[in-house]
């Protein structure tokens, strides 16, 4: 059976909404501080040169995107060369807590379609939807959504449009991200009385291929 494209665009006002309207997608809109000696996260940056948020943002940013062995450990990040949404904006996010800055770790909610994903398009045609709910962790820093996420050698682009936004701690990426998520679903199911054509865990299983097709189709520009 297809899918109402009317029913499954379900916006939800955002509880909290502190995206500017310019946004600027860089993390040159970040603090810039010298780093203290401090223990935690500090001291894992210091351990590889890295004496300024600048510095330890953009070095974040250059890391390719790849899940990490434990997805709620964002210290991993530095020991294997890789993070996602989740772990490389977490661990930023503690390291500016660590030196007693304030920069907000959002979780947002977005719909993944074939228009802000196109490596999914198939997955989508295969199930029939025009969309699937994600989340995505990113920072925020006066007002301004930074999406460190993809390298900036990537033909990756950040999301700009959610329905769904909350400022989440550090250590929040684990298990209470896949649970807000994963009942952020089944709301939406039920708001677009879908739950009769297509079950939770069948969309979760979808979602899980759409995330396997944009690693597979993952871009470096030349």
């Amino acid at each position: 059976m297809r899918y109402s494209a009317e029913k499954l665009s379900v916006v939800q006002e955002s509880n909290d909404s502190f995206a500017a309207k310019n946004e600027i997608m860089n993390f040159s809109i970040l603090p810039n501080f010298y780093l203290k000696d401090a223990e935690g996260v500090t001291a894992d940056f210091l351990s590889v040169g890295l004496r300024n948020f600048h510095s330890a943002a953009y070095y974040i940013w250059q890391l390719p995107y790849g899940r990490n062995s434990d997805r709620s450990n964002f210290r991993l990040v530095l020991k294997e060369n890789r993070g996602t949404c989740s772990t490389k904006h977490a661990l930023l996010a503690q390291l500016a807590l660590e030196q007693g800055h304030a920069i907000d770790l959002v979780l947002g909610i977005f719909e993944m379609n074939e228009n802000n994903m196109p490596a999914i398009r198939h997955v989508l045609k295969k199930y029939k939807i025009p969309c699937v709910p994600e989340a995505h962790c990113y920072l925020s820093c006066l007002g301004t959504r930074v999406d460190l996420t993809h390298p900036p050698n990537t033909s990756a682009q950040p999301i700009d449009m959610f329905i769904y936004e909350e400022r989440i701690k550090p250590d929040q990426i684990g298990e209470y991200k896949v649970a807000k998520h994963r009942r952020f679903i089944k709301e939406w199911l039920l708001r677009g009385s879908l739950t009769e054509v297509v079950a939770f865990e069948q969309m979760w299983k979808i979602r899980e291929e759409c995330i396997a097709a944009l690693k597979d189709k993952a871009v470096v520009k030349t």
